[in-house]
This record gives structure tokens, sequence and C-alpha cells, in this order.
């Protein structure tokens, strides 16, 4: 199989490129905003445009990632991943592929959810990220396939691997220097999705027996924030402290880092103790396969490199 894939620079394409090339024979054109010397095969979005290649899949996992320090225009947001998207998709439509797997998000859906995320919730974005992305799923889902293709929407939770740890640096230098984590007193249940799994899960769509649709990706089972600095502790070979401090004292010092522009703030407050839990019922359903690592080995995984 021939498959163009998009943002094959970034932490996705990082791990899935080697990942498809290491257990098929996919022949994977890479499509990047700059040419890239790797010794890869390798287009830019300019020359994809003029003259497209044949190609069997297309993966678009190019896109504008959400900007924590609230700093990005909201209309790059719309350029990249919307614009970026309905463009590739038409490439798509209009091609003899019979494959689209396109990366969205699960914020596509909310930031503050109450109870578990599932594919039949109502989206109700309130970040030009996630509206973006919201905007880019409506006009694929909207727009009439050939008979044979298939559209793959992905709803990806917190994405972690090696190179790519989000809020698990901050937790692990904290148990590092033997920093009592102090937010014990918020009981929460966070789903994650090791990247093992993601490209796992790609990688069975591109046989392109599964139905079309959206699908929600996460790992099996979610976990809270004090378990995984307990995990992290493990790792570590440290005793993991963790303080139950006030929640009003926390949040207060958390609207002061708001206004200081400190690390510690409303926003990771919010990642660190909130729930977002994410069911994977519907994607587990239709798979037909069993995802290849647990969330404590995937999380295990990711924190090797942090050591």
């Amino acid at each position: 199989m021939r498959i163009a894939m998009t943002g094959a620079t970034g932490f996705v394409g990082k791990n899935l490129v080697p990942y498809l090339r290491q257990h098929t024979a996919h022949d994977i054109l890479e499509i990047s905003r700059r040419t890239v010397q790797r010794g890869n095969e390798c287009v830019t979005f300019e020359q994809f445009r003029k003259d497209a290649p044949p190609y069997d899949a297309f993966i678009h996992l190019a896109g504008k990632a959400h900007d924590v320090k609230n700093t990005a225009d909201a209309a790059e947001y719309f350029k990249v991943n919307y614009e970026l998207t309905r463009e590739m998709f038409d490439h798509f439509r209009q091609s003899s592929a019979t494959v689209f797997i396109y990366l969205s998000s699960v914020k596509a859906v909310a930031d503050l959810p109450e109870g578990p995320v599932t594919e039949d919730m109502f989206p109700s974005p309130q970040t030009p990220y996630g509206q973006s992305k919201l905007k880019a799923e409506e006009y694929l889902a909207s727009s009439e396939l050939a008979p044979g293709k298939k559209l793959y929407i992905l709803r990806p939770c917190m994405i972690h691997g090696p190179e790519n740890k989000g809020n698990l640096n901050l937790l692990t230098a904290l148990v590092k220097k033997n920093i009592p984590y102090p937010l014990g007193a918020f009981l929460n249940s966070r789903s994650f999705l090791s990247v093992e799994n993601l490209c796992f899960v790609i990688n069975k769509l591109l046989a392109g027996n599964t139905p079309s649709g959206i699908y929600n990706v996460a790992d099996d089972e979610p976990l809270s924030t004090n378990e995984l600095v307990r995990l992290i502790g493990v790792m570590m070979g440290k005793p993991a402290k963790i303080w139950a401090i006030n929640k009003h004292l926390v949040r207060w010092m958390a609207k002061a880092g708001d206004l200081l522009r400190l690390p510690f703030n409303s926003e990771a407050l919010q990642k660190l103790t909130t729930d977002y839990v994410v069911s994977n019922a519907k994607l587990m359903s239709v798979l037909d396969a069993a995802l290849p690592v647990n969330s404590r080995e995937g999380l295990t995984h990711t924190l090797q490199a942090l050591r």
C-alpha cells in the first residue's frame, strides 16, 4: 500500500512512520511544509498540490496544536486545522485512494466534560483549537464519498511517548527532586493514550475493514494523577510524596500563576486535577483486536525515557 502522510515530522508522525515500516510493507510519502532531508521520500505541500502522485491511503496528522499559553491567533487554528484538512480531503475524494484517516482530538467535543466522553455526545468546544478541529470534522463527515472509500476521524485524548511527555515532565521533576506533589486532595480520573496504541490503531484502520466513522482513541484504563505520581516514584526508585493541601488555597495559587505567567496556573491545575475520561468502547467493538499495551505499560515506556 502507498500512503500519503502529512505531519510526518511531528511527534505522532515520527513514531508512526517507523512503526508502519517495521510492521508492514507500506510505501510512505511524507508531505511536509518544508523539505526534510532524512533519506525518506518527502515532498512539500506545494509540490503535492502541483503534482499529487498516486496513493492508496491518506493519513492527515498535520495540524496546529493547542497553545497552552493562549497566545496563538485564533485564525491560524482554522487556517491549518480546518482549511488544510479540507484541501487534503478534497484531494483524497478526487483520487483513487480508498482510505482517509484524520487525526482530530477529544477537544473537538469538550474541554471540561461531565462524565465519560463518547462519540454521541453533542460537541461544545470552547477554544479555537477545539472549534477548528470540530469544523474540520463536520466538513469531512458531511462530504459525499464514492463507493469503496472509507473515512476515519480519530479523536485521541492526551497522547504520550518518549519524545512527548506533557505534564509528565513536571511531575517527574517533582519526584526526582523529592518535592511533594501538593495536589493530593484532588481525586480525579483521566484517560491517557500511548503513542504505541495509536500507531497500532492507525495500522489496523489502513486495511479499510472497519466501518467509516468517528472514533475516540484512548488506553483502556484511566488513572488518577495521584496514581501517576506513585507510578513515577516506582520508575524513579524513589518514594512518591503526596500532600493534600487545601483546595481553596491551591486554586488561589493557580490564579496568581495566571497573573504572573507562571508554569503553575489555572490551566495546569485543570490538566492535573479534573476528570477527563474518554470511552474507547465504540472503537474496540469494531477493531476486533486488543490494544498492545495497557495504561500503566504505556506510561512506563514513556517514563523510562525520563530516568
